[in-house]
């Protein structure tokens, strides 16, 4: 049964300081309800919208990053629909109805192990208010609260063809895309309702259902995987799929039928009288090329040519930014790329939480930076300490923030490669396994048991290689 999905991904344009159509504040996290407001983006009016020109810049990165075809001119339209959380009743958005006039159209992004999807469209757009639910969800709530803190904050709409056929495609992609706003400096992902996606799913050629209110993309790949299931089973009973959008209840891990789904006629676009069409200019995309930075794409790669890492080992540091940053820092620090490499994506993961990792949060509430990464691994390289001694120093130095070349020296973690310390350990591990020794009088190869001994005996600070030299010998002797 053939599935298909679409996904309308909001991203919001957290690196301005103004909002969409005024100067209100863009970031309104952690404001009084309502205080974020002034006549133009609360609606009021007689007010008139003065469009923010670095978010056109903003939406030109996006879309040349999505390798998307960018128009000589834009232009903005009035989507018309009622909902509590869109004070002016119209949201002010592009719309591709005679011409293309979004700020990008038509493009293509590869992700994971060679697949890609189409982008249709990227629109700029201003976001709605926010709805509050009393009693934390639509379901329990006796009433609802509206905060137009957010209404009017500059937000780009990223719609895609639908091209997936698996929930763990969409999530791979949606990956991507979170890697590429970081890398632009445009979003910072890690804030609550920055980056937000809608799903579109249909199955056996049946009607369109949108998927609102998904919280995460873990979440987004869940509802995705209950839809296409409800939907088949309707399907193999006869019973019509009906076009809705359904709100993800988090709580129960289903899909909640919200409202009948609207068509493009229902919102009755019309361009914007107050907002000019927007000539672009020859050098737009000119210059956005010469301000563009480093795309995750082009970072795997230098980090493959330059550093020498696996492809697999680049992609989980371009995957996410400070991931990537933090690496690069710490190479500059201690020059050893592969080994910094190891330790991060092998060792310092293992200390993230899922959560952590689901808000691109990667290293909130762990007390190192690059420079203990760096001094770890220049320890284990020079010998001080052992490998296996460094992953405990390390469990220490996530929760304590000491450097690890303090904690080695403070525990006596160092390594031993002094040959009367050596010598004593082994004589004491001969006297205690007489059988052993003769084992390996007999078989060369037994020796190594006595190294594991001696490894105990110092508690893992014995030079391996000194030793064995030491304890062959011994038994030579």
């Amino acid at each position: 049964m053939e599935t298909k999905i679409g996904l309308e991904i909001h991203c919001q344009l957290t690196g301005l300081k103004s909002k969409l159509f005024c100067s209100c504040l863009c970031d309104y996290r952690g404001k009084e309800p309502n205080a974020n407001t002034c006549p133009t983006c609360a609606g009021l009016p007689g007010t008139l919208p003065l469009l923010n020109r670095r978010a056109v810049e903003f939406a030109g990165m996006i879309s040349h990053a999505l390798a998307c075809a960018i128009p000589a001119e834009i232009m903005f339209y009035r989507k018309n629909y009622f909902y509590p959380d869109l004070p002016k009743n119209f949201q002010l958005t592009q719309y591709n109805a005679h011409g293309i006039t979004s700020i990008g159209a038509d493009g293509k992004l590869e992700y994971g192990s060679g697949r890609s999807a189409r982008i249709r469209r990227v629109q700029l757009e201003e976001d709605p208010g926010r709805l509050v639910y009393e009693g934390g969800s639509m379901e329990k709530s006796v009433y609802t609260l509206v905060d137009y803190n957010r209404a009017g904050t500059p937000l780009v709409e990223i719609v895609t063809e639908p091209d997936f056929v698996d929930p763990k495609d969409v999530r791979d992609f949606l990956n991507k895309v979170t890697s590429i706003v970081e890398h632009l400096g445009i979003c910072d992902t890690r804030l609550e309702g920055a980056v937000r996606c809608d799903g579109n799913v249909s199955v056996g050629g049946g009607h369109r259902v949108e998927i609102k209110n998904v919280g995460s993309f873990s979440e987004v790949e869940k509802a995705l995987r209950y839809e296409i299931t409800r939907q088949r089973t309707m399907v193999s009973r006869d019973i019509k799929v009906r076009a809705e959008t359904r709100h993800w209840d988090d709580a129960r891990k289903v899909t909640v039928e919200s409202r009948s789904k609207e068509e493009e006629q229902d919102y009755r676009y019309f361009p914007e009288p107050d907002i000019p069409a927007v000539a672009l200019g020859a050098g737009f995309i000119s210059s956005l090329q010469q301000s563009m930075p480093e795309l995750p794409d082009a970072r795997k790669a230098r980090f493959i040519t330059s550093s020498g890492l696996s492809p697999h080992v680049a992609q989980v540091l371009i995957d996410n930014k400070d991931l990537a940053d933090f690496f690069e820092s710490a190479i500059k620090i201690y020059d050893s790329p592969k080994e910094i490499a190891n330790w991060i994506v092998t060792d310092l993961m293992g200390f993230v939480d899922e959560k952590a990792k689901e808000e691109h949060s990667m290293l909130a509430g762990l007390q190192i930076g690059p420079e203990h990464i760096a001094d770890l691994a220049k320890l284990v390289e020079q010998n001080a300490i052992n490998r296996s001694t460094a992953k405990q120093i390390l469990a220490q130095v996530v929760r304590s923030g000491e450097m690890p070349s303090q904690v080695a020296r403070k525990t006596q973690a160092s390594r031993i490669d002094d040959a009367g310390a050596l010598e004593q350990a082994i004589d004491a591990v001969f006297a205690a396994e007489p059988a052993a020794v003769q084992d390996a009088l007999k078989n060369p190869a037994a020796a190594n048991f006595i190294l594991g001994k001696v490894m105990q005996h110092t508690k893992g600070r014995a030079d391996p290689k000194a030793t064995l030299e030491l304890i062959r010998k011994k038994l030579q002797a």
